[in-house]
């Protein structure tokens, strides 16, 4: 019993570790993310990566367009409760429609 409790022991440590790893790893790798300087730019990052990567961005403009991105920023306020205010809202879809909006 003893064996097996220092291998559980081992095992969740080390995924505690492996997890801390990832976390440093995230958040150096987000902070070579920058987004377009415009702006609305500093509202945008500062409401945006409170719950997901700022590469979310950049990687799915050539997909959005105003439309989109305004049902994509209701859905981030109105599902899954981000702190945006009215205001916010409008500034954010601003700035990403005129810096990151591929689709026509």
């Amino acid at each position: 019993m003893k064996g097996a409790r220092r291998r559980a022991a081992v095992l969740l440590t080390s995924l505690a570790l492996a997890g801390a790893s990832a976390l440093l790893w995230a958040a150096g790798a987000e902070e070579s993310v920058q987004l377009k300087d415009a702006p609305g730019r500093d509202l945008t990052t500062g409401r945006c990566i409170i719950c997901h990567s700022l590469e979310y961005i950049p990687s799915n403009a050539p997909a959005m367009n105003r439309a989109a991105w305004q049902k994509s920023i209701l859905k981030m306020k109105d599902r899954f409760g981000a702190p945006i205010t009215d205001e916010e809202a409008k500034q954010i879809l601003d700035y990403l429609d005129s810096s990151y909006s591929g689709k026509s």
